[in-house]
């Protein structure tokens, strides 16, 4: 029998459920109707999923008494646009959705974003559910209620919080995943371990080559231990006040080395494992963690096959970047460094610290 995992995400009147379970794709005009799901649902989904899953997702749907509305976007980061949103919500109206209508998120974060936010301002607010089909979607932006999309000043920088009405996970669907893709979203993955959890950390350390080769068992592990870091931490701030702040962690850089790309150059888990290491480096050399912290970090990512090198950018351009980010208070950069594996710290990072680091590292 196939393991089923739920995860809950306890957020008061605004609580649902993770559901982990091999093979949830096919069922999910049963999970609809389960939900009480009636009428349309449009599927939000783009080019590529779309060519691997939509055919059978509509086929259970409809079997299910739900009739489907595909929307298919262009993939890719350059879609997280208020130009997509518009195109979202001009099939919505076209449609005569209703404020009882559903969405269907079906892709990864980019797809989850979009969806989620053309959901949270529709007739000011439709219900949407998330079917992540990447690994950084499975075990991050899928969970949480994070939504929006890019300014060209920076990402992130337009959208909402608007908790989806459930997380359905399928590990199977990251069969079809590009291998950059998979190697990527490892990123975030290590990132649960450095922030909130030694033991997991040291579990990745032991299974990385059984990740990299997506052994069924250590993935739906993996998931499975990942959503459940990022529940309990949104459980206990929603909104980003101050615990969940601790998720950003190699994003400041990360983001940043985004947008310096155009959104092309490297995909989101690159440049998030670029800024799982240099902000670890920049933490010691503020005299927050030791060097043993950075190495360990450094070996990790570059097991996992992700780049721990910056790209050659001027310090001034990268810090211009970093104070595009929406996490920038009062001006200021307000960083996520770690103290120790399993555990990190929230501070400010002054410009003549950040230029005194590039100069004396030459980001390793």
């Amino acid at each position: 029998m196939t393991p089923i995992f739920t995860v809950p995400v306890s957020l008061a009147e605004r609580s649902y459920e993770i559901t982990i379970r091999a093979g949830l794709l096919e069922r999910l005009g049963r999970e609809l109707k389960q939900q009480a799901v009636k009428g349309k649902v449009a599927v939000v989904t783009d080019r590529r999923v779309a060519r691997h899953y939509l055919r059978n997702v509509s086929e259970t749907i409809k079997r299910h008494g739900v009739q489907p509305v595909p929307i298919i976007l262009d993939p890719g980061e350059r879609s997280k646009t208020l130009k997509t949103v518009a195109f979202v919500l001009d099939v919505l109206a076209r449609h005569r959705f209703e404020r009882s209508s559903m969405i269907l998120a079906l892709g990864g974060g980019v797809v989850g974003d979009i969806a989620g936010f053309s959901a949270s301002i529709y007739q000011r607010g439709i219900p949407y559910i998330q079917v992540p089909t990447t690994l950084v979607a499975q075990v991050d932006s899928s969970v949480g209620g994070k939504t929006g999309v890019d300014h060209r000043l920076g990402k992130n920088l337009i959208g909402s919080f608007y908790q989806p009405r459930a997380v359905w996970i399928d590990p199977l669907v990251l069969r079809t995943l590009p291998r950059r893709e998979w190697v990527a979203g490892l990123a975030e993955v290590i990132k649960y371990g450095i922030i909130a959890d030694e033991t997991f950390f040291s579990y990745l350390q032991q299974h990385m080559p059984d990740l990299l080769k997506q052994v069924p068992k250590v993935v739906a592990t993996v998931v499975k231990r990942s959503c459940e870091i990022k529940a309990e931490v949104v459980s206990t701030d929603e909104r980003e006040s101050d615990r969940r702040r601790i998720l950003n962690y190699g994003h400041t850089i990360g983001h940043a080395l985004e947008a310096l790309g155009g959104y092309q150059s490297m995909v989101h888990g690159e440049a998030v494992g670029i800024g799982l290491v240099q902000e670890a480096d920049l933490a010691c050399f503020q005299g927050l963690c030791s060097r043993e912290v950075v190495v360990d970090i450094r070996r990790i990512v570059k097991d996992a096959r992700l780049s721990d090198r910056m790209p050659r950018w001027t310090p001034s351009k990268v810090w211009k970047a970093m104070l595009h980010d929406k996490k920038v208070s009062g001006g200021r950069v307000i960083g996520v460094w770690p103290s120790r594996i399993g555990e990190v710290c929230i501070g400010p990072l002054e410009k003549h610290v950040f230029n005194r680091w590039y100069a004396a590292s030459r980001p390793i």
